[in-house]
């Protein structure tokens, strides 16, 4: 029912950043959950690197057509977008308005290397900044084989 405001407390508009992680597999079966449940549709976003080779672009439309059409078996309305752009957390804030999603759903620990230890996740950003409902799914950290010497990694999560 929605408040004074005409805003919705039941999100019809699911926002979900996927970087095809196991992380963010989670996210999309939880929020596949939630959107069948409430009747709401999904947008599921892939942000690439603004000069990723046309191969990754297109891999990234198979992954997603997999997920459409579980979507689709499910009888979730659905949308993908992959985009390309450098700052992944402001491409995702950007995407929250421009698609009028109600709910962002985000896993912690995906797919990001060394950048978390130099500049802080992407996920951490998206909490401070986020003004739209935000589910963070906390995953479990993925082994790495990065070697950190004298055990100077700072954990975020």
């Amino acid at each position: 029912m929605p408040d004074a405001n005409g805003v919705s407390a039941i999100p019809s508009k699911i926002l979900v950043p996927i970087d095809f992680s196991p992380s963010s597999h989670t996210a999309l079966e939880t929020a596949m959950e939630l959107g069948q449940k409430l009747n709401a549709g999904l947008i599921l976003l892939h942000v690439l690197p603004e000069l990723a080779s046309e191969e990754l672009k297109a891999q990234a439309e198979k992954n997603f057509s997999v997920s459409k059409a579980a979507l689709d078996a499910k009888g979730i309305q659905g949308k993908t977008i992959v985009a390309a752009d450098d700052d992944v957390a402001g491409y995702i804030l950007e995407a929250v308005e421009t698609e009028k999603a109600d709910l962002l759903v985000l896993s912690t620990h995906g797919v990001s290397g060394w950048y978390p230890v130099v500049f802080g996740s992407i996920a951490e950003k998206i909490v401070k900044l986020v003004h739209t409902p935000l589910l963070l799914l906390r995953t479990e950290k993925p082994e790495t084989s990065v070697k950190i010497p004298h055990g100077r990694l700072m954990e975020w999560w």
